[in-house]
């Protein structure tokens, strides 16, 4: 799954893994599966997207200042990657980075996509541990992590709209600085 959005945008957003149902599906990350209702809708709330979103990836949907790539490039079975896979899937998320010449903020969705990102920045794991909310500098990017906005985590309270929106409210603030 090729990442989303223009390579000159600002913010990278950093998830799991294509959904059977949604990304591989449509060729969109997080269209078409639970996730992508929020993801988006939070997306055009704050500024980095423009147009309508219906789950298609006709649907005139485009971001703006933003672009969405995958920790994980293929759907893992049972939703779970290796260890292994996610090694061996970083050789195609580390050059997302150097893509974008105007990087400067990087949010993170769940603990995968938070360490591998570090990984791939050439950052420990320690160097920011993950939490909801937890945020830090890492090779000259300010990295934000946020729960995945999966429906088993909107579903059982983890993560609520609130707690995401905080998120990308953080990390708008943060470019208009």
């Amino acid at each position: 799954m090729p990442a989303f959005g223009p390579a000159t945008a600002r913010l990278l957003i950093v998830g799991l893994a294509p959904g059977l149902r949604g990304a591989n599906r449509t060729g969109r990350p997080f269209t078409g599966d639970y996730a992508g209702d929020l993801l988006y809708a939070t997306l055009l709330h704050f500024g980095f997207a423009h147009g309508h979103y219906d789950a298609r990836p006709d649907d005139g949907l485009t971001l703006k200042d933003a672009r969405i790539v995958n920790a994980v490039r293929c759907v893992p079975p049972q939703n779970k990657p290796t260890p292994e896979e996610i090694r061996t899937c970083r050789r195609f998320l580390t050059p997302v980075f150097s893509e974008m010449p105007h990087l400067k903020a990087v949010v993170t969705l769940g603990k995968i996509a938070h360490d591998s990102t570090l990984a791939a920045l050439g950052a420990k794991a320690s160097h920011l541990k993950f939490g909801h909310g937890a945020s830090g500098d890492i090779g000259g990017l300010k990295v934000f992590a946020s729960y995945h906005c999966s429906r088993y985590n909107t579903n059982t309270g983890v993560l609520t709209p609130a707690m995401f929106h905080a998120v990308f409210q953080a990390a708008r603030a943060f470019l208009a600085t």
